[in-house]
């Protein structure tokens, strides 16, 4: 049903498993999807990659979450961490109605003021009427869901902070004239660009949970497909979406699956071992490496259907979680990922050639 009043009411949306080859990039979206907290993606690549349309397309599959309704935040009905502070003060008052709605992608425009992504203050009816009006902003509206920034590497490194900082500790704070509010904001943070037109900063890049990279398709007859699904695409949406929706189901289903399944998946000492040797034989700068790989290989696990993390999972994941942490001149771009798997077949001792792609 809520399909159906997407597809009558807003712009279609590509569907997500009719998305042809860009594997590494739809892997970290689905592995974010099912664990928030492995902090984000970032996707580098060239223009016309279908960056932006792959991450629109994870829309779809989104699962649906519980709010208290009327809340400009989001907020959950049950976890404290992840309520405003009315809803803390409705909660003890036991009058929370409950509604469910799929969790939302917020689109930040390059042109954004500060004042647009973390809300505004009225200083005025403050002063006069004594009352903390808060005009919430793009961080609000995120809360629980994506946050979404194309182009991030033309972003003010100002606002690249305060997105960051938000994401990192899941709060937004306005301060104005000695009056100060808070309220929860974590959020998936998604950012795209084109290397050609500038990098991040490394400690902006190291905040990134995972680094997908995108190249042109270079196979003659991938590229076809790929032109003829578009048109298809062009010419009906509707049909188009029709023909995908059993692949759509299914992948939402093994969504939904995975992040009930996450919980209980394990990941042995001895392979948490390895990756830390991984990281501090490759002289990754702090533990958050660490942190990302162990969280993005029990997501995989997860999807997967499974309970137990495998070297194989490791190896899949660990140059979307290090690539982009790796000490570099300044030159030189991104690693492509080859000398974080040479680094895994020293310390795992596993051929790393059956799992190229």
């Amino acid at each position: 049903m809520n399909t159906e009043l997407t597809e009558e009411t807003e712009r279609p949306i590509f569907p997500f498993t009719a998305i042809v080859g860009q594997e590494e990039m739809k892997l970290a979206l689905l592995l974010n999807v099912i664990d928030p907290k492995i902090g984000g993606v970032m996707i580098m690549g060239d223009r016309g990659t279908g960056k932006s349309t792959t991450v629109r397309a994870l829309v779809d599959l989104l699962p649906e979450i519980q709010v208290v309704a009327d809340d400009p935040f989001n907020s959950d009905p049950w976890d404290p961490e992840l309520m405003s502070l009315e809803v803390r003060k409705l909660v003890q008052q036991k009058k929370l109605p409950v509604i469910s709605t799929k969790i939302s992608m917020v689109d930040l425009p390059l042109g954004a003021t500060e004042d647009r992504v973390c809300g505004t203050i009225d200083i005025e009816k403050a002063l006069t009427e004594g009352v903390k009006a808060f005009e919430p902003g793009l961080l609000a509206k995120a809360n629980r869901g994506i946050l979404y920034v194309d182009e991030v590497n033309l972003l003010d490194d100002h606002l690249v902070d305060v997105l960051l900082d938000a994401a990192a500790s899941g709060w937004n704070t306005v301060e104005r004239e000695g009056i100060s509010i808070s309220h929860p904001a974590r959020f998936i943070l998604i950012g795209s660009g084109n290397p050609e037109e500038g990098e991040l900063r490394p400690q902006l890049l190291d905040r990134f949970g995972m680094h997908a990279q995108v190249g042109t398709v270079k196979d003659a007859e991938l590229r076809v497909k790929i032109v003829e699904q578009r048109a298809s695409f062009d010419q009906d949406p509707k049909a188009f979406r029709e023909a995908y929706k059993i692949s759509q189901d299914n992948l939402r289903e093994q969504i939904k699956q995975a992040i009930e399944r996450l919980p209980n998946v394990k990941i042995d000492h001895d392979l948490r071992v390895n990756i830390s040797r991984i990281c501090a034989e490759l002289n990754v700068d702090g533990l958050r490496g660490d942190i990302v790989t162990n969280r993005a290989a029990k997501a995989l696990a997860a999807l997967g259907n499974r309970e137990q993390v495998t070297p194989k999972d490791i190896l899949t994941i660990i140059p979307l979680c290090l690539r982009h942490r790796l000490r570099k001149d300044p030159l030189e771009s991104i690693d492509s990922g080859l000398l974080v798997k040479e680094k895994f077949s020293q310390v795992f001792g596993y051929t790393t050639k059956t799992n190229n792609s």
